[in-house]
């Protein structure tokens, strides 16, 4: 594995002829946070897979996506970037929305409590991008000397340049359009000590 990519994280599922044989598990420090919340790649991959299944009455599937925790207004919120595959049919924004709020209620409660109860982190958008975007992105990390044999789309972005790409090719946005469910637990974080 001395040409594997850094950072990602891999599990030795069986070995053939003594040599082992790894499975992708996720990435690395892959993290959504906007307060005191973090969403790793594995709860946000779980997160979508879920919310995905509103577009199949569409014909419609996710192609790709990502992400960025943006917190340049107050409260912060995640944003996920959607490119996707459909037929003729057209997809009601409702059932964006309704996506929106699928992903919220698969986060985690210290999320989910920063919906409801603290307030502090705003709803969750998706923004359907343009067919292509991700190809776009690809070619920008390869101009910026990322290997195209180890090239993986990111799920969660932070460099200025690629969100600006990506917010360039934007169709539509929609955001949950309700909080999560959530109530207080043993688990929850509590700053009134």
């Amino acid at each position: 594995l001395y040409r594997y990519r850094v950072g990602d994280l891999l599990r030795v599922s069986g070995f053939k002829n003594k040599a082992p044989q790894f499975q992708f598990v996720c990435r690395k420090n892959v993290v959504l946070s906007i307060d005191s919340d973090k969403t790793d790649e594995v709860e946000l991959q779980n997160a979508v897979k879920n919310a995905v299944h509103h577009l199949e009455p569409f014909d419609a599937t996710l192609a790709e996506y990502t992400s960025h925790a943006d917190t340049s207004a107050i409260p912060g919120h995640y944003v996920l970037f959607w490119e996707l595959k459909h037929g003729a049919t057209p997809i009601p924004p409702c059932i964006f929305e309704d996506c929106c709020l699928t992903i919220e209620e698969s986060l985690n409660s210290v999320y989910r409590q920063g919906r409801v109860s603290d307030k502090s982190i705003g709803p969750l958008e998706i923004k359907i991008v343009e067919a292509g975007t991700f190809d776009k992105l690809m070619d920008y990390a390869l101009s910026n000397g990322a290997s195209i044999n180890q090239y993986k789309t990111p799920r969660c972005v932070k460099f200025k340049p690629i969100i600006e790409l990506l917010n360039s090719r934007v169709l539509s946005s929609y955001f949950s359009p309700k909080c999560p469910k959530w109530a207080p637990g043993h688990k929850q974080w509590n700053n009134h000590n």
